[in-house]
């Protein structure tokens, strides 16, 4: 078997374990928050928290793969994340919860910036497109697997099942990483961005964190609005830095690249829109229509299956078509299936929901491989570990900004009608304004050159 397949395999699965986790749990919510007498919409701290260890520490992945190598740090990283599951599982409160979560995203701010970097460092151009599919491909399992896993867990055994399943994959996954990937590490490293580490992380974290608990009651108003300022003037603080730092921790001189930009601007239009899926699907389907976790688990699991067989089809649809009319209008079509979650309604027929799902699925999944494909095909050699963390970046705080932008719609339609309780028409509101950002990604795309990334597809302008 050719190395690089079997270092994408051996990253891939990996991941495997980071994917199911996350939506194990979107499914789980209800569960979890009536053991821990907690509101499910607050449980979006617990996505939050795992979204903002991700973004504050994604940006040093790379400089810590360059220090200490691949393996070393992909390997700690699952050691973390792992650690993390455990103390979720023994979670008995929610600031426990969403402390062992936080712990959680230290160990998978590695993995997926790290994953990328060995394959881009080791994978030719014109094979790159192949292997990000190929990447994607056993990753996805863990989504095919993780709704209908964690409702039957949840239906039938326990919630905290849903962690300590965790355990032993992070352990196969220790072994593998030590058996196949390569060290890979640069030999004149450059200095770590301090002062950018800090401004970044605490801004970010700040801002996003504020904004969040807006209204909940967990916080006086004047301390969440001003940790909301604080973020919001931590990063303004961090562009000015960036400009004059040799080497910034960000590196925004990479948004000159249009392929690149594309990814940044274009792709956290979407991923907001369609990241915040995994939060509001499940609710939906067990708070408004009545489900079970488990009868759940076995609708939302459809999308996921829809995204696997779109792996073997994007390479020659992108061939055929080129990434920008791809980007553009896919983008447009995926927008249009999500805004159709919002009609559904607890009468209709789950064929027609399955239906909607796999195509939703189909065609949400190939614009991530466009984009993830995209971002890389002209950044040089020598930028790849800042432009894989950078890209990182962007996508985890873009899904944590969804997720709180769906959560606040609900919020406002609870307020709307006076109630504490969700009822299924809150859904359809949540679900369209969703679907409006991500169809606003277009317009970024469509300025993409024709020929954009066609040595990655090997198409002729």
């Amino acid at each position: 078997m050719p190395r690089t397949l079997v270092v994408t395999i051996v990253v891939a699965c990996a991941l495997f374990m980071e994917n199911m986790d996350s939506t194990i749990i979107a499914t789980s919510l209800p569960a979890i928050g009536i053991d821990l007498k907690q509101d499910p919409v607050d449980l979006k701290l617990a996505f939050t928290a795992y979204l903002l260890s991700l973004a504050i520490f994604i940006p040093i992945s790379g400089w810590c793969a360059d220090r200490f190598g691949a393996r070393v740090v992909f390997r700690a990283a699952i050691i973390v994340f792992t650690i993390g599951s455990i103390c979720c599982g023994l979670s008995s409160s929610l600031g426990e919860f969403v402390a062992a979560r936080a712990l959680q995203g230290m160990g998978g701010a590695m993995m997926s910036p790290i994953g990328r970097l060995v394959l881009l460092r080791s994978v030719p151009k014109s094979e790159l497109l192949r292997a990000f599919a190929m990447l994607s491909i056993p990753a996805l399992i863990g989504p095919i697997l993780g709704p209908p896993v964690g409702g039957f867990i949840t239906t039938y055994a326990h919630w905290r099942w849903i962690f300590w399943i965790n355990v032993p994959i992070g352990i196969i996954g220790v072994i593998l990483v030590t058996l196949f990937i390569p060290n890979i590490k640069e030999e004149a490293v450059r200095p770590l961005d301090k002062l950018g580490f800090f401004l970044s992380g605490i801004g970010l974290s700040t801002l996003i964190f504020g904004t969040t608990i807006i209204g909940k009651g967990l916080l006086p108003p004047l301390v969440v609005w001003g940790l909301v300022g604080l973020g919001a003037a931590l990063i303004v603080l961090y562009l000015l830095h960036a400009r004059r730092a040799p080497h910034p921790i960000i590196d925004l001189s990479l948004l000159r690249i249009a392929t690149f930009r594309t990814n940044i601007f274009g792709g956290f239009l979407f991923r907001l829109g369609t990241g915040s899926v995994p939060f509001l699907l499940p609710l939906m389907l067990q708070i408004g229509f009545g489900l079970s976790a488990f009868q759940s688990g076995l609708l939302t699991f459809c999308s996921a299956l829809g995204a696997l067989v779109m792996k073997t089809t994007a390479p020659p649809i992108l061939r055929r078509f080129g990434f920008r009319t791809i980007l553009t209008y896919n983008a447009l079509l995926s927008a249009a299936l999500l805004a159709c979650f919002g009609l559904f309604t607890a009468a209709t027929s789950h064929v027609v929901i399955i239906a909607v799902l796999l195509c939703a699925g189909f065609f949400r999944s190939l614009q991530f491989t466009s984009l993830v494909s995209i971002a890389y095909a002209d950044v040089e050699k020598e930028r790849m570990s800042r432009a894989t963390s950078f890209v990182a970046v962007s996508q985890q705080l873009s899904i944590a900004s969804g997720v709180a932008i769906s959560a606040f719609v609900l919020e406002v339609m609870r307020e709307i009608r006076g109630t504490s309780e969700l009822v299924a028409s809150d859904f359809s509101m949540a679900f369209a304004i969703i679907a409006l950002i991500a169809a606003a990604s277009s317009l970024v795309h469509r300025r993409l050159p024709a020929d954009a990334g066609a040595e990655l597809t090997g198409r002729r302008s």
